[in-house]
Parts: C-alpha cells; structure tokens; sequence
C-alpha cells in the first residue's frame, strides 16, 4: 500500500513529530491531515529543538515534499511565522511545502469568536487552544467557510469582510468583554496571506492519487491524539477534527484500500492539557515526578500537563478504532527510577468491572484497576540497541504488547532523533 499513518493514541502530546521525523528518510510524501496550529509537534536533534504547528513534520528531510492536506484549517498570521522561523535552513518552500486549495482558512475573527465562547463558559471551560480551531470547523462543516483556494480568486477580500461581518454580529451573542483591534488584526491577515500567496497551492487529492500511481510513498501524519477525536474521544473536551484514522481519509482525499501500515504512538505513561477526564490521572508524588523528568508542557500553549500511569483501557480502545499495526513507545526515559509501575487494566464502571472504554469516564462513574509491575533504575538515555535495555523494561514492554495483540516497534529512550530504538 502506498499511504502509512502515524497517530497518536492518547491525548495528544505523545511525540508524533519525532517518529514522523525519524520515519521521514522512507517517504517520499509527508502529508498532514486534521486540525489546525493547536497541535505542536516537538523536534530535537542537532542540539536544537523545533516546534512545528502546521507544517509537516518531514520539512527538515530535503528530500521529502511536504502536503497540507484538505483537512487541516490554516492561519496564515501564524503559518507565516512558521515560514520565517525555518529560514534559516534554506529550504525551498516553493517546491517542498505544498497546501491544499481545500483547507480552510482561520480568520482573526475565528479566533476572538474561540475567546468568547470559552469566557462565556466559565468554569465549565473546554481547555480551548483559543487558536480559533472550533468556529473555523463550524464554519467548514456550516458551509459559510473561507478556503486557500478562495485567495487565488479576484474577490477574495469580499469574502473575507463578509465571514468577518458575520463574526462581528455573533460576538454579541457571547454577552463578555474583548479587547481587540481591528484593523491592526485585518492588516496583519492580509500581510499573511501575501506571503501564503507565494507557496504552492494544489488540488491536493488529485495530486495524491497521482503520485500513488507513480508508486510514491506517503505517510499521513495526525495532530492531537485519537481520545481528543471529535467522535470517539472524550467529547467535549476534544478537539474539532477527526484525529484518529478514518479522519486521513477524509482530510486527504484518499480511500480507505490505499491505507497499509497504521503507526500508534503512546507514551509509556499517559498526560492531558486542559479539561477533561483523566481516570489515571496521579495527584501525588510520581506524577510531580513524570512532569518534571518529561518536561510536561505544551508545545503550542506552554501549558502544564497533566500526568499518570499508563491507561491500558483507553490504549486498546484507540488501537480498536484505529486499526493499529505497529506500535511506537515514547518517553521509555522518563520512568527510570519508580520502584513500581501501574497499569489501568479495567475499570469499576457503575459498580461493575468493564475493560472497554465507556461512553463516560468521569470520575464519578470510573475507577481504574490497578495491575503493577517491577520497575528500573537505569538511565535510558545513551542507550542505542534493544539488547542494552533493563529486563523490567523489556516485561514491561512485553506486558504491553500481549494486552494490545501489537508489537511495539520503536521504543523512543529520549527526546533526539538518535534516542530512538527500532525492535
């Protein structure tokens, strides 16, 4: 098959942009699908770090081309500043980083109408990335939006006054107090779209199915994780697009018998930004621990997230609802030294012992069961091959893999692309 996918299986946050970045010497396409500049993907090697938003992950190979894809929601203020931050690599964008004339456009308005709804919540606030993703999909799936292929026609700047218009009229809604300017927003916008207006816009499915005629290699690459999908995740506090599989097919274009290898990404613990519940969710001392050790911040919100052990329920759900193949462990570094590790292997549901993901995982409905294992005190970091790594890591990984029925492939032992362990 000529299409991989690469998702993550938690909440987002599980080190996709690395393994894209590892994976990337083997394709020739690198193609995003879903969401918008509220993901961030984290890249480190050569002694820097990098955080991508919006543009693909394989940027850096030379010999990769780089597809934003239909389904993805772009602002241009901010996919500009991602341009700027990468030119100092000289990479040719013109021919490299090529968008879809589908994807949809995040207006400055998209983004004050996001500050509103979540002001006007409260405390039942979602964790909104106020990037303005959710009113942009409203727009989309209410037929109002404003696509990239709208920026190659004469009245562009039409369009982009009415949606503006209309989202000046429904902030009133909201009943909360913004400050914002205008015209300065307008004309950063514009700014923006002028530098867009210099890259390569495609009819990105029509150019997909051709370079899988030419037997071309392209790997599909998520943002978020498959519990922030907009159907299966742990609505709503999710995100607005389809993260998990199915959502590659309808964000690019491409059909479901195109799809070969599924690649799941999973930390060995588990984290969560924002709202939302978190049934192993550790308010102690190892989850201080896994917070600091794993430098658990957002990529995109430099927000705190929130950490615990490893929820085998919600895993096995993700890898069901994906089709997972293949398995990829992150952060294996960050668990070196707790004495005893824990594994979510069922819940108490209602009074009754479930190990499927239930419809609600509040805390008031869910308690997780416990099974523990040995853990090691090793230091995982300069370790290069799979015969170097602590046996209670190899049980650990083993425990894993016969709970999934997946092998895990690819066992990442720190944050360069050089920490990473092919099995």
């Amino acid at each position: 098959m000529a299409v991989d996918l690469l998702l993550g299986l938690q909440w987002g946050d599980e080190g996709k942009g690395k393994i894209v970045d590892v994976l990337t010497q083997n394709y020739n396409l690198i193609s995003r699908f879903q969401g918008g500049p509220n993901a961030g993907h984290t890249l480190i090697f050569d002694g820097h770090k990098h955080v991508l938003h919006t543009i693909p992950s394989g940027i850096f190979h030379k010999d990769a081309v780089n597809v934003v894809g239909n389904g993805v929601v772009i602002d241009p203020v901010i996919f500009n500043k991602e341009i700027e931050n990468l030119s100092q690599f000289d990479i040719d964008f013109k021919n490299v980083l090529l968008i879809s004339r589908k994807a949809h456009l995040i207006l400055p308005t998209h983004r004050l109408l996001d500050a509103a709804s979540e002001k006007a919540k409260g405390k039942d606030k979602i964790g909104s990335t106020l990037k303005g993703i959710g009113p942009t999909y409203m727009d989309k799936t209410g037929r109002n939006g404003m696509r990239v292929g709208d920026l190659e026609l004469d009245n562009w700047k039409e369009i982009f006054e009415t949606l503006t218009q209309k989202h000046i009229n429904m902030l009133d809604f909201y009943k909360v107090d913004l400050d914002y300017d205008l015209d300065a927003l307008r004309e950063e916008f514009f700014a923006s779209v002028a530098e867009l207006r210099k890259l390569t816009f495609i009819d990105s499915e029509e150019y997909l199915h051709t370079a899988i005629r030419n037997k071309k290699t392209i790997l599909a690459e998520g943002a978020q994780g498959s519990l922030l999908d907009v159907d299966f995740g742990t609505y709503p506090f999710v995100t607005s697009s389809n993260t998990t599989a199915a959502g590659a097919c309808t964000g690019l274009g491409i059909a479901p018998n195109q799809i070969g290898e599924v690649f799941g990404i999973f930390k060995a613990y588990t984290t969560r930004v924002g709202s939302g519940p978190f049934p192993t969710e550790l308010f102690d001392e190892d989850g201080a621990t896994m917070a600091k050790v794993g430098h658990e911040f957002g990529a995109t919100t430099g927000r705190a997230r929130r950490c615990g052990w490893l929820d085998m329920v919600a895993l096995k759900y993700a890898c069901q609802v994906n089709g997972v193949t293949q398995l990829n462990m992150m952060k294996a570094d960050v668990l070196s030294g707790f004495k005893t590790l824990k594994v979510c292997t069922a819940y108490e549901y209602k009074g009754e012992v479930i190990t499927h993901f239930p419809y609600n995982i509040e805390p008031e409905n869910v308690k997780p069961i416990y099974t523990e294992l040995p853990g090691w005190n090793e230091d995982l970091t300069g370790m290069t091959s799979e015969d170097q790594l602590p046996q209670a890591l190899l049980d650990y990984i083993a425990f894993i893999e016969k709970e999934t029925g997946i092998k895990i492939t690819i066992v990442s032992v720190g944050p360069d692309r050089k920490q990473t362990i092919e099995r």
